[in-house]
């Protein structure tokens, strides 16, 4: 089974974020200044041994690559951020690129949203997404071709596969991943794997075309949330208004490169949301099969209070003993149900969203020990 997790880059300085958030940010900012917002709340999160690394050092790439092998998982997902041309934290991807010592499979998620100030609660946007025409999908193309073509790429089906975040976003969607099916074609490839992982295009586009795409990667909590909260939203005015609100974010997201945040845009929350990890859990493996395009996902934590402080979310009573027995049947039901060889884990390294299976002082290795046992009991490891 490959537990594929995805990869955050943003602990590096980049100029951008010098000018946006202020001299020396990474994500390790957002992480050191969290604070426990209601009783029992644990923040923040420190990483063993404080290790607040910087990923421009290979040998924290290095480290990672070993210590996700030791532990059954098979490769990371990297996030990529690409706007109509511009590059943000492009850095550590390149540098994997040229060091085989960083010696684990990978594949990219194109992470196509603006870049705005939502975690400071602000509708700003500081880098619309523009999709262009052919010339800047060549390009893009051009700029991922020598990732598709290293060893460690990893395919589905003989294929690069390419994570796509929020399809619906992009409104020449069809014809963009036709292009790129074209010149992959042409450099030898049979072609390119493409997946979509976040659920928008599932819960709210009333013409739903999802035709280009191979897989459908539920990505968790985000899809089991949503199914409990249908289930238990009280005010279905609750309900019909966050349809609403999705389908304003993404035309705008659309028409001007922009997604605005109706919640932030209306004021915060008076009060975290909480669930309750146990109910979540049982919601993903509850959940019926639809078609043959999904792929099962898997969370270990998740607490966003770092970046969204009150307008956050956290999912209460997670323990690596949970975890491990959780991914035991989720493993079982990819095998049996999904009829898939991989899991999509959320997340190696995002600790600003409470997503991520690096070692801390509070559970040292344990969701890294959970994967790896998990695997072992289900006699599926790599």
């Amino acid at each position: 089974m490959k537990v594929i997790a995805f990869y955050l880059p943003q602990f590096h300085n980049i100029p951008e974020n010098d000018e946006w958030w202020g001299d020396g940010f990474t994500e390790w900012v957002n992480v050191r200044k969290a604070k426990p917002l209601f009783e029992g709340h644990v923040q923040p999160k420190v990483p063993l041994n404080n290790n607040y690394y910087d990923l421009l050092d290979d040998d924290v790439k290095i480290w990672q690559a070993e210590t996700a092998k030791k532990y059954g998982i098979y490769g990371f997902c990297y996030y990529h951020y690409w706007f109509n041309g511009k590059l943000l934290l492009e850095k550590p991807m390149e540098q994997m690129l040229k060091n085989h010592k960083i010696d684990i499979p990978f594949c990219i998620c194109w992470a196509n949203e603006a870049w705005t100030k939502a975690w400071v609660n602000s509708t700003q946007t500081l880098i619309p997404q523009k999709y262009g025409s052919k010339d800047d999908w060549k390009k893009h193309f051009e700029y991922l071709l020598p990732f598709f073509k290293d060893d460690r790429y990893i395919k589905y089906n003989g294929k690069p596969l390419v994570v796509i975040y929020k399809p619906e976003l992009i409104e020449c969607g069809n014809e963009m991943l036709d292009y790129f099916q074209h010149l992959a074609k042409k450099e030898g490839f049979e072609g390119i794997t493409f997946a979509y992982q976040h659920g928008n295009m599932d819960f709210y586009s009333s013409k739903k075309d999802d035709s280009r795409y191979d897989l459908d990667i539920e990505f968790q909590p985000i899809y089991a949330r949503y199914d409990y909260d249908k289930e238990n939203v009280k005010s279905t005015l609750k309900s019909k208004l966050r349809n609403v609100y999705h389908k304003i974010s993404t035309w705008l997201g659309k028409k001007i490169g922009k997604e605005i945040n109706l919640r932030i845009a209306t004021g915060k929350q008076e009060i975290v949301r909480k669930y309750d990890y146990d109910k979540i859990w049982n919601k993903i493996l509850e959940k019926k099969v639809v078609d043959s395009k999904r792929v099962p996902g898997a969370f270990a934590m998740w607490d966003n209070t770092p970046r969204h402080e009150l307008n956050g979310h956290v999912y209460v009573g997670s323990t690596p003993e949970k975890f491990e027995k959780y991914m035991e049947k989720l493993i079982i039901k990819a095998k049996n149900e999904y009829k898939k060889d991989m899991i999509f884990m959320y997340a190696w390294n995002e600790w600003a969203e409470g997503g991520y299976l690096e070692p801390d002082e509070e559970n040292g290795y344990g969701y890294l020990e959970a994967v790896y046992e998990a695997l072992k009991n289900t006699n599926e490891l790599e």
